[in-house]
């Protein structure tokens, strides 16, 4: 399976929890539930982001390389990644 085609169906998924939780609020379920869902919605996302990532450092910083002087490409990665970060 392709990397894009991936990471849509993670998405899928989330949308899916996510909906999952609004019902548990809705239906006023246990707060340690619906805390346990939030970090597994937390979770898948941190995994699709970090595929984004390192799609970006493999790929499109190398593409950066042939565009723009080394140092920007640099700066530009670290600059995505502390924003990643926050």
């Amino acid at each position: 399976m392709d990397t894009k085609k991936s990471l849509l169906n993670r998405m899928k998924r989330i949308e899916g929890q996510v909906k999952g939780i609004e019902r548990m609020i809705e239906n006023e379920q246990y707060c340690s539930d619906i805390l346990m869902q939030i970090s597994a919605v937390r979770a898948a996302l941190n995994k699709v982001s970090g595929i984004i990532l390192e799609n970006h450092a493999k790929n499109c910083i190398k593409q950066r390389l042939s565009e723009v002087d080394s140092d920007d490409a640099l700066e530009e990665l670290l600059d995505i990644i502390i924003k990643y970060n926050k």
